[in-house]
């Protein structure tokens, strides 16, 4: 049901985030450091100039299942003719949460990228949960910051971020992953 009601509302509420961003102080997308851009559905028109020439984006972390990018983002092949590959790790919206296995080859994907020097573009429809839940793993991975810690950097930098109790306990498993704590 949860999947079906995502569906049914995705439109209704992309149109909600284009309206915010533009009548609101939220910007479309934030670099969270060097290698990390946490952001919402990056348009086809954002591609050539605002992602690889301004931001060196050679990676895009896209958390969106396909009927989301359909539309209005770059398929796979687009994103490889802008020099710039695509790691997809579809996420459903509203209640979905990125599993164990996709936090990890994300954040894999953003750290390759951070020793080319390179920017990744993270992105679900806002850049609020999906998103910032996998950057928020990343934070984690690079700096031994706990879910909580993670979440908070995250929220000084874009502060309509949305990480809900099922992601962050996702979160906290990660965290025992990668930094042998226990919860």
């Amino acid at each position: 049901m949860s999947a079906a009601l995502a569906r049914l509302l995705f439109y209704p509420t992309l149109a909600y985030n284009v309206v915010l961003e533009k009548v609101s102080s939220r910007r479309w997308f934030d670099r969270v450091d060097e290698t990390v851009i946490l952001g919402a559905l990056p348009f086809r028109s954002m591609t050539k100039q605002q992602l690889v020439e301004t931001e060196n984006v050679r990676g895009v972390v896209t958390m969106n299942e396909t009927y989301e990018t359909k539309y209005f983002c770059n398929s796979a092949e687009e994103w490889r003719d802008a020099g710039v590959e695509q790691l997809r790790l579809s996420t459903v919206d509203l209640t979905g949460v990125p599993t164990l296995q996709n936090l990890h080859q994300g954040v894999e994907f953003a750290l390759q990228h951070r020793r080319q020097g390179t920017s990744v573009y993270v992105h679900c429809k806002a850049g609020r949960s999906r998103s910032a839940t996998l950057v928020a793993a990343y934070l984690i991975r690079l700096h031994s910051w706990t879910p909580e810690e993670a979440c908070q950097r995250l929220a000084s930098i874009r502060p309509h971020i949305l990480v809900r109790s099922a992601q962050l306990e996702m979160l906290r498993k990660y965290y025992q992953d990668v930094c042998g704590a226990s919860s």
